[in-house]
């Protein structure tokens, strides 16, 4: 009754069709990609990466893996060498052989001993619960 076009078209979610699996997006290691990347699921990066990446899923840069370039993410797992911003609105995991060079913002850090950081770091609060003017920063009621 249905053929497997039909169950194509009406996947969605960043899954395979075929065996409902999520969908990862992959840079095999001696790959080297100049330019930005958005995708809608998860991206693995074991090559390297010039440019921006707007992910929409988890981010992981393996131990070979390079990102030269700003990284945006639901979440992040770097074992590798980030140069440039990066900003996860969830998790952000540094693995032990992890170098990165540039600020950080992140709802939840993770660091794992031996992990090198060059940077500064935002961790983000509640809504309504801190404003940040012109690097000044006041606290605002909550209301219910």
């Amino acid at each position: 009754m249905f053929n497997k076009k039909d169950k194509m078209k009406k996947n969605n979610g960043g899954q395979n069709a075929m065996n409902g699996q999520p969908a990862v997006n992959m840079i095999s290691e001696g790959t080297h990609i100049k330019g930005d990347i958005t995708t809608q699921n998860d991206f693995r990066i074991s090559g390297t990466v010039e440019g921006e990446l707007d992910v929409k899923g988890k981010c992981i840069i393996t131990q070979t893996g390079k990102v030269l370039g700003k990284i945006n993410a639901q979440d992040a797992d770097i074992s590798g060498k980030v140069e440039g911003t990066v900003v996860t609105s969830n998790k952000l995991t540094l693995r032990q052989t992890a170098h990165v060079t540039g600020d950080v913002e992140t709802k939840v850090i993770l660091v794992e001993e031996g992990a090198r950081f060059d940077g500064a770091c935002r961790m983000s609060q509640k809504p309504g619960a801190a404003a940040s003017q012109n690097g000044k920063v006041t606290l605002e009621k909550a209301t219910k």
